[in-house]
C-alpha cells in the first residue's frame, strides 16, 4: 500500500516558465551553459549555479549557501510563486519519438523504508551525504525521483480525462520537447487518486535512488525537528509502460596486453562471433552484443543461455562483466576503473565508432536494453544492477515544481 501527498509546490510564474526552467545541469555543453547564464535572468541555472557571475570557486558550505539565497530573490523577485494549499500535478513531455505523462506527489520515507517503495541500484555515500547537505543548507529540491507503478486502467482513463481540460502551462524548448503541467486542487480528486495508490501496491524507483537515499538520511538526522515535510520526497509516478529504457554502452581503452587475435580467441570461448566489417550493427534482443574493434562491427551470442540461476546472473550487463570485461580485460571495478567509460544508448553506435576510431579507446561493446520486468524482479528480490547498466526517460526539467523541506 504506497502513500502520495499533495504538496504546497513553488513554481514558474506562468509568462517566465519557459525562461525558467532548466535540463539538468551537467546536460549542457559549456557554451550553452554560458549563453544561459549570461543571456537569461530568469534561469534556474542562475539558482543552482550562483557563483558563475564572478567565476568564484568556492566551498561547498558557501555555495549552497548561495543557491538558497539566490533561490529565496527567485521568489522575492516574483519569478517563483508558492501555492497556497496542498496539490497534486500531471505532467507531460512530449518528444520527438514518444509522449510521457505522469503525476507528481509527495511519496514516503516511511514506504522507502518499509520496501513498498523498491530500489534496484547501489548508492555511493558520499553522494548521498553530500546531496542530504545540500538539501539541508538550500531547503528544497526541484529533482523528482521517477519512480514506476504497474499499469492500472482506472488511473491511465482518469490522467486522459484530466489532460483534456485547461492547463497551467504549455511550452517548448529548444531542444524540441513540449512540457505540459496540470494543477489538481479539488479535494475529491486528490483523495480518490490516494487510493488508487494506496491499491497498486508497491513503487519502483527507476531513476534517483540517491536522491531519494540522501531524502531518508535527512530525514533521520533531522526527524526530531518536527518537520513533516521530511517525511516525503518529491516523486514523478510514472506507468511502467510509459517509461523509455535505453541500455548504457562501454568502451574500453586497451586489451589488457592481449593482440587482436588472442582477444577473439578469448571471446570465442563464451560467444558465437560474426564479422560485420562496416555495417552499423547492434543487438536485436536478449543475449546478443555489439562489438567495434579495429575499424569493425562484430556480433556477439552468447553460447550458453540456460545456465543462470539468478535475474541478476542472466542480465546482459552482468554477462558482459562476467565473461569478458573481469576476466578477459581484467577490469573489476565498473564504477572506478579508468579503462572504462559510458555512452547512453540514447546516442547513435556512430558516436562508439567515433570515440574508438580517434584513438583514446580501443573497443566498444553495445548492449540490448534492459526490460522493466528484470529490474522489477531484481527490486523485489533486493538485488542491484550493476553500475551503468541502464539510462531511462523521461528527464525532469529543473526549476519545473520545487518541493521545500
Amino acid at each position: 500500500m504506497a502513500k502520495i501527498i499533495p504538496f504546497k509546490a513553488v513554481r514558474p510564474t506562468r509568462d517566465k516558465v519557459s525562461l525558467v526552467t532548466s535540463r539538468s545541469y551537467d546536460e549542457y555543453s559549456p557554451a550553452e551553459l554560458a549563453s544561459q547564464l549570461d543571456f537569461n535572468p530568469f534561469s534556474f541555472l542562475h539558482v543552482l549555479n550562483p557563483a558563475y557571475v564572478n567565476q568564484q570557486k568556492i566551498g561547498l558550505e558557501k555555495r549552497f549557501k548561495l543557491v538558497a539565497q539566490k533561490y529565496n530573490d527567485f521568489k522575492e523577485e516574483v519569478v517563483l510563486i508558492k501555492e497556497e494549499k496542498p496539490v497534486f500535478f500531471i505532467y507531460e513531455i512530449q518528444t520527438k519519438n514518444q509522449n510521457f505523462t505522469g503525476i507528481i506527489a509527495g511519496t514516503s520515507i516511511e514506504d522507502y523504508q518499509n520496501n513498498v517503495i523498491k530500489r534496484h541500484e547501489d548508492t555511493l555515500q558520499y553522494r548521498v551525504e553530500l546531496f542530504k547537505d545540500y538539501l539541508h543548507r538550500t531547503g528544497f529540491n526541484t529533482e523528482p525521483v521517477l519512480i514506476t507503478y504497474p499499469d492500472n486502467p482506472e488511473l491511465t482513463a482518469w490522467i486522459s480525462d484530466k489532460k483534456q481540460t485547461d492547463s497551467l502551462y504549455e511550452f517548448s524548448t529548444t531542444k524540441r520537447e513540449k512540457h505540459i503541467l496540470w494543477k489538481i486542487e479539488a479535494e475529491n480528486e486528490m483523495a480518490w487518486l490516494q487510493e488508487k495508490f494506496k491499491e497498486i501496491g508497491n513503487l519502483y524507483i527507476a531513476d534517483g535512488h540517491h536522491r531519494s537515499a540522501s531524502a531518508e538520511l535527512l530525514y533521520e538526522e533531522d526527524k526530531a525537528s518536527g518537520n513533516e515535510n521530511l517525511n516525503y520526497f518529491m516523486s514523478f509516478l510514472i506507468a511502467e509502460s510509459n517509461v523509455k529504457i535505453y541500455e548504457y554502452n562501454r568502451i574500453i581503452r586497451d586489451l589488457n596486453g592481449l593482440s587482436k587475435e588472442a582477444f577473439l580467441n578469448k571471446l570465442s570461448e563464451s560467444f558465437w562471433l560474426k564479422n560485420k566489417e562496416q555495417e552499423l550493427w547492434k543487438p536485436t534482443k536478449k543475449f546478443e552484443f555489439g562489438m567495434y574493434l579495429d575499424g569493425e562491427f562484430y556480433s556477439l551470442t552468447l553460447k550458453d543461455e540456460h545456465s543462470f540461476t539468478s535475474v541478476l546472473e542472466s542480465l546482459d550487463a552482468q554477462i558482459l562483466y562476467e565473461k569478458v570485461l573481469n576476466p578477459i580485460l581484467g577490469i573489476e571495478d565498473l564504477r572506478n576503473d579508468e579503462r572504462i567509460d559510458y555512452i547512453p544508448g540514447k546516442q547513435s553506435i556512430v558516436t562508439i565508432k567515433e570515440v574508438v576510431d580517434e584513438g583514446e579507446f580501443e573497443l566498444g561493446f553495445m548492449l540490448f536494453p534492459t526490460d522493466i520486468s528484470e529490474i522489477k524482479e531484481l527490486a523485489d528480490n533486493n538485488l542491484i544492477m550493476p553500475p551503468k547498466s541502464t539510462y531511462i526517460d523521461p528527464k525532469f526539467r529543473s526549476g519545473l515544481v520545487v518541493y521545500e523541506l
